[in-house]
């Protein structure tokens, strides 16, 4: 059964400051993280035929060319799957901006979809521009006419784990606080019109955690 893999980008200089980096097109990866790139496509051979998709933020599609060259796939580069929006916040890297950010992030997956991050983006408009994104990949590629071929979506750490979790009914004290890793990814498959999560991260299950309070240790990741 064809599956959806959700990666994140390798490591950028932002990543190494703490800089909250959201906008367009966003900073490019480090030596390590060119690295990593080639590692992923390295750890996970394909012996079928894939699709390669990512953000438009430079990152993500440096990371999916690396990832694209090893393959010998070439890349399709989607509208609405980039990182969350910070607005106010971007460029910013002091624990005030980071303490706002985690406080949002904590209440989304607690349920508040209409927090929104000062002069950025709510929970409800990151779903908007990245569900139907998601949704137009498994109906061409996972489920459609052509369908059976895994799709590999290289985008952000905070939007991915608040997609996943939302596509498969994740308990949000897991999706909150477990960390995905620069190239770390979480895969999913789509069996009778729901999301089954296979794997978020090195976790193969069970997808449940005791942690309380707080629930986001890095919203980034």
């Amino acid at each position: 059964m064809a599956r959806l893999h959700l990666v994140r980008h390798g490591e950028t200089t932002s990543n190494v400051m703490r800089r909250l980096d959201t906008a367009l097109p966003g900073a490019a990866l480090t030596d390590f993280g060119v690295r990593q790139g080639v590692r992923f496509a390295l750890d996970n051979p394909q012996q079928d035929e894939v699709v390669l998709v990512s953000s438009q933020a430079r990152r993500a599609q440096q990371t999916a060319e690396l990832i694209g060259s090893v393959w010998d796939v070439g890349l399709e580069v989607a509208d609405g799957i980039h990182e969350v929006q910070v607005g106010e916040l971007e460029d910013r890297s002091d624990d005030d901006a980071h303490g706002v950010f985690k406080d949002i992030v904590d209440r989304w997956h607690r349920g508040d979809l209409d927090a929104r991050l000062p002069g950025g983006e709510s929970l409800a408009m990151v779903y908007d521009r990245y569900l139907p994104v998601v949704e137009d990949l498994t109906g061409r590629y996972l489920t459609g006419p052509g369908g059976g071929r895994d799709v590999y979506v290289v985008s952000h750490g905070a939007a991915i784990r608040l997609i996943a979790a939302r596509l498969a009914g994740v308990d949000p004290t897991f999706a909150a606080s477990t960390h995905l890793q620069n190239t770390g990814s979480i895969e999913l498959e789509f069996v009778d019109g729901l999301w089954r999560l296979h794997r978020w991260g090195a976790v193969t299950g069970p997808f449940g955690t005791e942690v309380d309070e707080p629930l986001v240790t890095d919203p980034m990741g």
